[in-house]
């Protein structure tokens, strides 16, 4: 069967769906959650727009709760799950176009989401509407199961599979080209710092408030100061010439308090590899690094500073572990939050591959943040996913992507974390293609159509072979 031929029949199709989907904002929006829309009113409504045109296509639909729901083909005792989600990062800064447009430019659709996931969720859609179309005999079930808080908590899949039953095998096309079959345990960790009961009155400086970032998997783009000084005028200055020196973009001013407001500008990447962008926060520590501070604002600086300024693999904390075949420990350091009557916060993005001793970095972690008087709490932690390369699962789908690309279909190992992992037997496949850019959680993050029609290909070749 020419897969490829039944798709390009369909393209119009593919590419308009997957706009009207990304113009759909689905950020986490804690203000307007519900109990029937846990995650606010932007994910439920482009969630329930989903799950609507699904039935209205003919599928099997089901809810559960607002949190996460299925779309289901086939007929069968055993379950075949393709894991999708359609929640996004907030889109930040520095777009040339609306994030929210999906306009067509170069050969690509530029929004968020377009890459990390909407844009694959539809093309494994349309993927297993092509199988329903052609009435091609399944002896399984396939359902692609849609999950909405994939960004931040996992809470949808946690929910979703206490009420319904696991697949047998499956994938998640949330990441690369050929087959992911390795995923780092990934653990976010919320630092609070104690207030100091009383402050010296006669410091020179005193830091006022700190911020910078949005998620813990992204790579903040910007962090912003306010702070008291002696001399302001020099301050201002020497910032001024530390831009220029770092070659890194930033400004000045004062508010209405006379206050001065200092500002970098970084570069927002994806969190699971934090060298690939310019933590703006953590560029703006080590320039406040240099002066004498409040004891507590002093704290908060040099820790960000001498700890993890520049360092993502964790040398400076005497964590560190360098694997090439599974990537190395990484931290992302992505909300940063301080203000002198509550203390500072830091939001830590820990990702480890499989050998790492969890309850070991952790308990280093804890002891040197504890010296600049931080408590820790760990918010998510999922332990390193791997299935065995000769798994049925693995041996399909290099067939499928060999057959329809004329590539080798080299296993790979990433520091993403993927729906995968919530499987017994799971793995990431997609949507990305080797000779692309990764540009997730980026400003003009964008999907080639080329490559949107190719993975739809794909995945509705490997859904059938998984499910015949």
């Amino acid at each position: 069967m020419d897969w490829i031929e039944h798709i390009q029949e369909r393209k119009s199709d593919v590419i308009k769906d997957t706009q009207a989907l990304l113009r759909h904002k689905s950020v986490l929006d804690e203000s307007t959650a519900t109990e029937t829309r846990p995650f606010g009113e932007g994910i439920d409504r482009t969630y329930r727009w989903l799950l609507d045109k699904a039935k209205a296509d003919g599928f099997t639909t089901k809810d559960i709760g607002g949190y996460a729901g299925h779309i289901e083909y086939g007929e069968g005792d055993e379950l075949v799950g393709i894991l999708c989600h359609i929640d996004v990062v907030p889109e930040g800064d520095g777009w040339s176009k609306d994030p929210y447009g999906a306009e067509i430019a170069d050969g690509k659709i530029i929004a968020r989401g377009a890459i990390d996931d909407k844009g694959p969720t539809m093309a494994a859609y349309h993927a297993l509407k092509l199988v329903k179309d052609l009435n091609l005999p399944l002896s399984k079930r396939v359902r692609l199961i849609i999950g909405t808080d994939e960004e931040s908590q996992w809470r949808c899949v946690d929910k979703y599979f206490k009420e319904e039953e696991m697949p047998v095998t499956g994938f998640a096309p949330d990441a690369d080209f050929p087959i992911i079959y390795s995923e780092k345990g990934i653990c976010d960790i919320q630092y609070s710092q104690s207030v100091l009961k009383e402050q010296p009155k006669d410091v020179e400086n005193t830091l006022v408030r700190f911020s910078s970032g949005h998620r813990l998997n992204m790579v903040p783009e910007k962090g912003e100061a306010v702070v008291k000084s002696g001399s302001p005028e020099t301050m201002k200055t020497v910032f001024e010439e530390y831009l220029v020196q770092e070659q890194l973009q930033g400004k000045t001013s004062l508010n209405k308090e006379h206050q001065l407001v200092l500002t970098v500008q970084g570069k927002s990447v994806h969190g699971m590899e934090p060298n690939k962008g310019i933590n703006g926060g953590l560029e703006l520590a080590r320039f406040l690094n240099r002066y004498h501070w409040d004891e507590q604002g002093g704290y908060f600086l040099e820790l960000l500073a001498e700890k993890f300024a520049r360092d993502s693999r964790g040398k400076s904390l005497g964590i560190h572990h360098i694997n090439e075949e599974l990537g190395d420990l990484t931290l992302n350091l992505g909300v940063l939050n301080y203000d002198q009557n509550n203390g500072g916060k830091i939001g830590v993005n820990l990702r480890y591959p499989k050998g790492v001793i969890f309850t070991d970095v952790k308990k280093t972690l804890d002891k040197i943040l504890k010296a600049y008087r931080f408590d820790g709490s760990i918010l998510t932690h999922e332990e390193p996913h791997m299935v065995n390369e000769d798994s049925p699962l693995i041996q399909t789908l290099s067939s499928v992507y060999e057959e329809q690309t004329g590539l080798s279909s080299k296993l790979l190992a990433i520091g993403g974390g993927t729906y995968a992992r919530s499987l017994n037997e799971g793995v990431a496949f997609g949507p990305l293609f080797p000779h692309r850019e990764d540009v997730a959680h980026q400003p003009d993050e964008a999907i080639h159509i080329e490559d949107l029609l190719k993975a739809t290909s794909i995945y509705a070749q490997a859904i059938y072979e998984l499910a015949k």
